[in-house]
Formats: structure tokens, C-alpha cells, sequence
């Protein structure tokens, strides 16, 4: 995808064999513990069998039968089949391990699945969750030797196939995956002790590449009943992950996937056993050591020395590799100081990949104007197409802007270690000289606003697009505040920073302003309030605290403007006169400014969220809710714009305590018979005085930056220093 240039470090130290062995002995320990790790894939709450009171009989029986799950002698064999009690209160258990996994490992991916369905969905009788390494689901009816396609969860590897070797990629994708579908029936796919189980790999023609797959049943249902599962699951992952470098399927009765690196436990060969002497060889007569002492000597000595020169060698490759990690990155010939600093100041992974200069400003045909996909507020975003075929987005961080150096290190920090179907993936970045750039996977449809706030466009968005989207958008929240490594609050979520794919599916981007917060924090503040007015919660404008909840109200928003096709930055100084947001906002400027250059002032928050707010409150109290739907749709489901319109109620009260949490949200979307609390009045704010943070303008200079802002936008200013934040265009800042 680039290039990666690093410098080397050759220099080798001398340390003793025994601190050699006890090092290369703790680096085995820790990778072990690595291909030891357990990560959680996807769950799911299903409500069509009803809920269940904890301390009730169900409760009880659940309980019972997955606090058995760890101790369970089935699972030594990868599948675990049980239930407890009697009907009509019986629960019932399946656990499956996949084929490569060792007994002692599927133990504790089902038992780490036990307790995080228990938490996830408390009160439903029915559950699944898949781990990377095993699914559980459990329900309170007979589950045993029934295949079931659903629910399912389908991912894609973000990376492309080159264009060049698509042809022969897949290719090589249908003829391994149906090889191994018929082994998977007939037997012969795998010698692990595990039925219904295949595992392979093939090459694909003119390329070094080499796809890796594995597929499997449950060994409870039939041939037939495998079969079928299979070329279901084929069937979608072919339809989903088209051109995509590896695709997973993840259902109750089978899964599949494919990817181009090794990603199963491979089967090490045990080694063939020693010849047995032959009658009549030659013997050496006992006591033939003692005559030949030199041979006894060099047979101790000889594989001493080459095993300290061995790991000498280790040693010193893994120290220079840490060495050149921490060594500052740099492209050749354009590294200076400021470069040093910075690539200390960014400790990234091997995941991402650093871009030199040439390279992107040759994807770029020289950052043309043609290939511009729009500009934010900390720079210019571009398209891009590598030598490879692989179409890129390059976000070129403006060279000026203090905030746009933080936002370049906060990105790579963040968004690198973040992977998730409902997230723009960062590739990787280039710095060279004062250049700032960040790389990322190209998503071809342009961000949510560009669709939702046009009266032509929105028309492509029916109510089944936009109901995915809404879900799609909490999926990557729930990941950011809850599933992933890292626990992430965005903090300025909108709809240009929703973009769509392909197939209109949203992405959540731009992580320049997102915070990491430590385990079991629930809140952090700042003197410094970035984002986009209309999206912030009150919390956070009034007093700089944000939260998960803060990211909650933004979502809120979203929902009520992806109901109502508006934007929620209309507001009325009058019950005649409604305007846009940010040119009350001018006007207000221009009138001080007036009175005096230099003088401090403070807003009153009186022209905060009103539109949109005011039509849905006043609506839902008036059992008009119909008034508010966006009159471009056709043929939806009133049940779940209703039940939307509420939802983004909730998140949006003023009360931090009764807003939702996303996994909340994502049980209120999926669920019709999830019940739903009454909303109390969202914070309009404008019934208060209360004021913002204090506001310098310090001379035409800062003014003629707020008239730059994009009309859409809004840009907030603490003490003498202005930051930016813009709505943007297709691709945000």
C-alpha cells in the first residue's frame, strides 16, 4: 500500500546465555498468551421468545445450567449440548468451540461468553454470542439438531484485492471454499479429532498471495442440514465481501471464513520416529568414551555454542527491531528535528503503514483539485489510487493549524488501534517536513449529510436505508464505549462524520477530537470545548464535562434529523423569523464588534437545539408525531419511526442520568418489545441564562476566520486561541 521506510539499527549487545534464555523463554510466554487471547466478535438479544424475571424459575435454571459451562466434560470435545429443569421453565445450551481450538481455551471462551450474555441481555430467554474462538446461545426452548440461519453476523476485511489479480482471487476463493465445503460433509477436511470441520489454503495464481480457510457445523444437525447451512453462508459472503481481501460468517449452526494470512492453530506434524539400528551395525564397545574424551567433548560443546550464537542472534534481532521502533521514522532525505519529536510522540503499531511524500502525491496526480472530495476544518481531503489499484483517501492536515498537528497524533494514537465494520479504517499516515497526512480506506458514498439535508438526494434514503444506518451508527458506538480495547469517546458526532459505503452502510470517522478514557472512568472535562454546535450536550458546553452520555446526546440528534430530513441548527429569534444557526451566531459577532474590538462577552444559550427539539417535544406531547416524519418517505414502518423518534427523545434529556447507554439504544432498536421510558423535556437550554465559556475576539483578523466558516459550521473560541469545527464536506476533517 506504501512505502515504509525505517531506519536500522545494527549495533549488537553482548549479554550472557542465561539472561538470553530466560528472555527469549519470557517473549515464547507472552506470545503464547497472545494466541491465548479471547476477542469478542458480536451479540445478540433476540426478544421474540419473551423475557424472564431474574429470580423467577427461568432465571434460576439459566443460571444453573451456564454456571456449569466451564466444568462441563463435553466441551473437551469442542461441543457442549445441555439443559436443566422442566418445561415449561427449561433452559437450554449450546456452546461450540471452533475445530483448532485446544479444550482448556474453549472452556474459558465459553465461559467469558456466559457472563457477558448475562450482562448484555439480562432478561431475554434468548441469546448468542460469538467470541473469535466460540459461540454460545442459549433459550428456553429445544435447540438441539435444528439449523438455523439466524441471527447472523457477516464481517469484511477492510482491504481490497488489487484489481490486478481479482480475477484469479477469486477464483481461488470459490474453488477453496467449495473444496472445503464438501469435506466439511464428507469428512477428510481437517485430522483434528472434530466432525463437520475443514480447514485448507491455496495459492492464487500470479501472486505470492495465499488464502487461508475454515469451515464448520455444528455436529448436531445433519449432512443435509450442513450443506445447506454452508452454501447459505457462501452465498452471503460472497454477496458481502466481494473484492475484499477475507469475509466471515458467523451463524447458530455453521461459520466460514477466508482470509490471506494464517489465522487457525496449524497442525504440527509429529516428528517421525528414529530409525531402528539394523541388526548386524556396528557397535562401539562400552568404554570406547573414555579412550575418545575429545569426541565426548565436542559433542557437549559444539551444540552449546551454536545455541548462545543462536540466541545472541535473536536477541540482537528483536532488540534492533524494538530499537527501530522506538527510533524516530522518517522519510529518507526529508527528516529533520521537529520529525524526531514527532515520531516519538506517536508510538504506533505495526498495523499501520507510514506513507512517504512521493508516494501519496503520486496517488494524489499532486494533490489535484480533480481528485478533492472536500475540506473541513483542519484541511483538505483527496482521493487517491496507490500503484496497486487500491483507491485511498488522504486527508492533508493544513500546515498552519496547531489543532490539526494535535488531531494528526490523536488519529494515529486512536483510530489505528480501532477496528470495526461501522468505523472508517485508518491505513496509515506521512509526515515530511511540515507535511501532515492521514490515510484512509476510501468509502465511496460520500458522508450522511450530503444525502439526508438535500430534498432530491434524501429520496435514495427509504426508511430501510435509514433504519440500517441509524443501527449501523449505534453498532460503532456500543464498540467505541464498551467492546473495544480502548474505551473512546468521539465527541463530535454528526452527520458529515457519518459516512456511507458501497452499499450505504455507515462508518463513524474523524477521531481527531475523541478522548481515551481509563477502565471504570465515567467522566472527564476540559477548559478547551471543540465540536459543532447542535450536537453538544449541555453538560459539555455549560461546564466542559463530557462522558459515553455526551456521545449519547449527539446520537440523539442524529436520529431526530435522519427521521425528520432537517438539520438541527435551524433556530428562531422570533416565532416568525427562523434562521440558520451559525448567522444568528454572525450576527451577534457584528453587533459587538460594533460596540467594542477587544471587549470579552458571553452567549446566552437561548439559541441552542430549538428546531428541531421544539417540533419533536411539542409533537410527541401532542400525539402528532406524524408531523415531524420527512415527507420524502414512503412505505415505512410507522412502528419504527415511532419507536425511533422516541428513542432519540431519550437521548437527548437534559439529565445525564436518564440518557441511555448505547448498549441500551442498540436493545430499544432490535427489540419492539423492549420497553421504553417516558422522555422528559430535552435540553433546549434557551430557557436559561446560563452562559458559555468566556469569548476573545481580539481584532478583524479572528473575525475574518468566523466568515470563513462553512455555512453549515459553527466555531467556538476559549481565551485568545480559536478552534475551528466546521461542518464539512464528504469527507470531515
Amino acid at each position: 500500500m506504501g512505502n515504509l521506510v525505517r531506519r536500522r539499527s545494527t549495533t549488537m549487545s553482548p549479554v550472557p546465555s542465561m539472561m538470553l534464555f530466560s528472555f527469549i523463554s519470557f517473549l515464547a510466554i507472552l506470545k503464547s498468551e497472545a494466541q491465548d487471547q479471547l476477542n469478542f466478535v458480536y451479540h445478540e438479544c433476540n426478544n421474540h421468545f419473551g423475557n424472564f424475571t431474574p429470580a423467577g424459575v427461568y432465571g434460576s435454571n439459566l443460571n444453573t445450567l451456564l454456571s456449569k459451562v466451564y466444568s462441563h466434560e463435553e466441551i473437551d470435545n469442542g461441543y457442549y449440548n445441555f439443559s436443566y429443569g422442566q418445561n415449561p421453565n427449561k433452559a437450554y445450551a449450546i456452546g461450540f468451540c471452533r475445530g483448532d481450538v485446544k479444550p482448556d481455551k474453549c472452556r474459558r471462551c465459553l465461559d467469558k461468553s456466559a457472563v457477558l450474555l448475562r450482562e448484555r441481555c439480562p432478561l431475554q430467554k434468548e441469546a448468542i454470542a460469538w467470541f473469535d474462538a466460540c459461540m454460545l446461545r442459549y433459550t428456553n426452548h429445544s435447540i438441539f439438531g435444528v439449523m438455523v440461519t439466524q441471527p447472523n453476523n457477516i464481517l469484511c476485511n477492510t482491504n481490497n484485492v488489487s484489481t490486478k489479480v481479482l480475477e484469479q482471487f477469486d477464483q481461488a476463493v470459490d474453488d477453496l471454499l467449495s473444496k472445503l465445503s464438501n469435506m466439511t460433509v464428507d469428512g477428510g477436511g481437517s485430522r483434528r479429532n472434530s466432525e463437520f470441520f475443514a480447514e485448507g489454503d491455496a495459492p492464487v495464481q500470479s501472486s505470492n498471495t495465499t488464502i487461508y480457510a475454515l469451515l464448520q457445523c455444528t455436529p448436531d444437525i445433519s449432512k443435509q442440514n450442513c450443506t445447506e447451512c454452508l452454501q447459505s453462508a457462501l452465498s452471503e459472503i460472497s454477496t458481502f465481501c466481494d473484492g475484499k481481501m477475507g469475509g466471515q460468517y458467523l451463524g447458530p449452526s455453521c461459520s466460514v471464513r477466508y482470509e490471506t494470512y494464517l489465522f487457525f492453530e496449524p497442525i504440527v506434524d509429529a516428528p517421525a520416529p528414529a530409525p531402528q539400528p539394523a541388526t548386524d551395525q556396528v557397535t562401539t564397545p562400552i568404554g570406547e568414551e573414555k579412550r575418545n574424551p575429545s569426541r565426548t567433548i565436542i559433542a557437549i560443546v559444539v551444540p552449546m555454542v551454536v545455541v548462545i550464537v543462536l540466541l545472541a542472534i535473536m536477541y540482537n534481532y528483536l532488540g534492533a527491531r524494538r530499537r527501530r521502533r522506538n527510533k524516530p521514522i522518517q522519510n529518507e532525505g526529508e527528516g529533520d528535528d521537529d520529525e524526531g519529536e514527532l515520531a516519538n510522540d506517536i508510538k504506533t503499531d505495526d498495523q499501520l503503514l507510514q506513507f512517504d511524500f512521493a508516494t501519496i502525491k503520486f496517488a494524489t496526480n499532486d494533490f489535484s483539485d480533480a481528485n478533492k472530495l472536500g475540506q473541513g476544518g483542519f484541511g483538505i481531503v483527496y482521493k487517491g489510487t496507490l500503484s496497486d489499484g487500491q483507491e485511498i483517501a488522504i486527508k492533508r492536515l493544513s500546515i498552519n493549524s496547531n489543532q490539526g498537528e494535535t488531531e494528526f497524533k490523536n488519529e494515529i494514537l486512536l483510530t489505528g488501534r480501532l477496528q470495526h465494520r461501522n468505523l472508517v479504517r485508518l491505513l496509515g499516515f506521512c509526515f515530511a517536513r511540515r507535511e501532515r497526512l492521514l490515510i484512509y480506506e476510501f468509502v465511496p458514498n460520500k458522508s450522511l449529510d450530503y444525502f439526508i439535508f438535500d430534498p432530491n438526494k434524501r429520496v435514495n434514503l427509504n426508511w430501510e436505508i435509514r433504519y440500517k444506518i441509524i443501527r449501523g451508527i449505534a453498532r460503532g458506538l456500543l464498540y467505541l464505549h464498551e467492546d473495544s480495547r480502548l474505551n473512546v469517546v468521539h465527541r463530535d458526532l454528526k452527520t458529515s462524520n457519518i459516512l456511507l459505503d458501497g452499499e450505504l452502510n455507515p462508518k463513524i470517522s474523524d477521531f481527531g477530537m475523541a478522548r481515551l478514557f481509563e477502565i471504570n472512568q465515567t467522566e472527564a472535562s476540559t477548559t478547551t470545548i471543540v465540536g459543532t454546535f447542535g450536537y453538544m450536550a449541555p453538560e459539555y458546553i455549560k461546564h466542559g464535562q463530557f462522558s459515553i452520555k455526551s456521545d449519547v446526546f449527539s446520537f440523539g440528534v442524529m436520529i431526530l434529523e435522519i427521521v425528520c430530513g432537517q438539520r438541527n441548527s435551524q433556530i428562531r429569534d422570533s416565532e416568525e423569523n427562523a434562521q440558520d444557526l451559525l448567522s444568528f451566531v454572525r450576527k451577534l459577532i457584528v453587533q459587538q464588534i460594533k460596540f467594542s474590538t477587544f471587549k470579552k462577552f458571553h452567549y446566552n444559550c437561548f439559541i441552542f437545539n430549538r428546531a428541531i427539539f421544539l417540533q419533536a417535544w411539542n409533537n410527541w406531547r401532542g400525539g402528532t408525531v406524524s408531523n415531524i416524519v420527512d415527507p420524502t418517505l414512503k412505505d415505512y414502518s410507522w412502528d419504527e419511526i415511532r419507536r425511533c423518534i422516541h428513542i432519540g427523545l431519550l437521548c437527548v434529556q437534559e439529565d445525564i442520568a436518564d440518557r441511555p447507554t448505547m448498549n441500551t439504544v442498540l436493545l430499544m432498536l432490535h427489540s419492539s418489545s423492549f420497553p421504553l421510558a417516558e422522555p422528559s423535556e430535552p435540553a433546549f437550554l434557551m430557557r436559561r441564562k446560563s452562559s458559555l465559556p468566556m469569548i476573545m475576539l481580539s481584532g478583524s483578523e479572528q473575525y475574518s476566520e468566523v466568515t470563513r466558516s462553512s455555512d453549515s459550521g459553527s466555531q467556538y473560541a476559549q481565551g485568545s486561541s480559536i478552534v475551528k469545527t466546521p461542518t464539512t464536506e464528504p469527507y470531515p476533517r
